[in-house]
């Protein structure tokens, strides 16, 4: 019997199974039940819920405990939520979980299939590809994690290069007179950037019914910052007690101005070795070439005459 139609109906199958399961979780995720909707604004969901005193535990529900048990071996779930409120993200933990395995579900399949290709291909030992197929579906969970944190890193970079100008420029409108908190609320409408949409959810927080104080201590608890909780707690503290700000925010801006450009040095001093690869293997040779070059030219041309 030949291996390649016995190959191409299991992975046929395995493409139908898997198209099948997506549009069923499509269809089914696209609209809430009614009960699910409702559950939420009663009092007693428990009473309603007719799922509440069931014991027995579904098949689905018992793959996606074990899934979420892997994620959070991989980062646990405070880690995420944290690093979902620093990204300013409105996704849930739930939601990114569910992201999470389905990756690592697509990264199984295509290893699965690939294994099974190089299987009827080649005679290769099982444990070699089971040991294939677990390393590309913890990758695909890990990247995910991995993926979040270089986000967040990111965010973060981009709000301390935006600090500055916009420290600068709430000075300016302190200094013409305002209040700390119109002062946020008119750079924050005016500026574009990850810290100015930080800021307009400091205003949305104070807009809800939270002090000004509260909103900005809480922007300097989830921040990873340095330059922006100190900027938050000063920001706290001047709307408390009213103590001056135009100095210290002019500080601040020249504090962070400072420290970027001691870590570019910094940055250009490890990278001395890297920055002599082009001038050895690029700037060097051309420079010989036109060095030496028309000299060899004069001494073919000396020698022919």
């Amino acid at each position: 019997m030949s291996v390649g139609p016995v190959l191409g109906a299991l992975l046929g199958g395995a493409f139908t199974l898997g198209v099948l399961l997506g549009v069923t979780g499509w269809l089914r995720g696209r609209r809430p039940a009614l009960i699910d909707r409702v559950a939420p604004y009663v009092r007693d969901v428990a009473d309603l819920n007719p799922h509440a005193n069931v014991d027995t535990v579904s098949i689905p529900q018992r793959l996606h405990a074990a899934g979420t048990a892997v994620a959070d071996a991989i980062g646990s779930a405070d880690s995420v939520r944290r690093r979902l409120d620093r990204l300013g993200s409105a996704m849930s933990l739930e939601v990114f979980r569910a992201r999470q395995l389905r990756r690592a579900g697509a990264a199984a399949g295509l290893s699965v299939a690939l294994s099974l290709l190089i299987l009827a291909r080649h005679p290769t030992p099982p444990l070699a590809l089971l040991i294939l197929c677990a390393i590309a579906t913890f990758g695909a969970a890990w990247w995910c994690d991995h993926d979040l944190t270089r986000r967040v890193e990111a965010r973060e970079a981009a709000m301390l290069q935006e600090f500055p100008t916009m420290a600068d420029m709430l000075a300016l409108a302190v200094a013409a007179g305002e209040s700390p908190a119109a002062a946020v609320q008119r750079v924050s409408t005016l500026a574009h950037g990850d810290l100015a949409d930080e800021l307009r959810r400091v205003m949305g927080d104070v807009h809800a019914g939270g002090t000004v104080a509260d909103s900005f201590d809480a922007l300097a608890s989830r921040t990873g910052v340095g330059a922006i909780a100190r900027f938050a707690e000063g920001l706290a503290g001047a709307i408390e007690r009213g103590t001056p700000l135009v100095d210290v925010l002019h500080a601040q801006a020249a504090d962070v101005r400072e420290a970027a450009r001691r870590a570019l040095i910094e940055t250009g001093g490890r990278r001395e070795v890297l920055m002599m690869v082009p001038v050895v293997f690029a700037i060097l040779p051309v420079t010989i070439v036109f060095a030496f070059y028309p000299g060899l030219i004069g001494l073919h041309l000396t020698s022919g005459s």
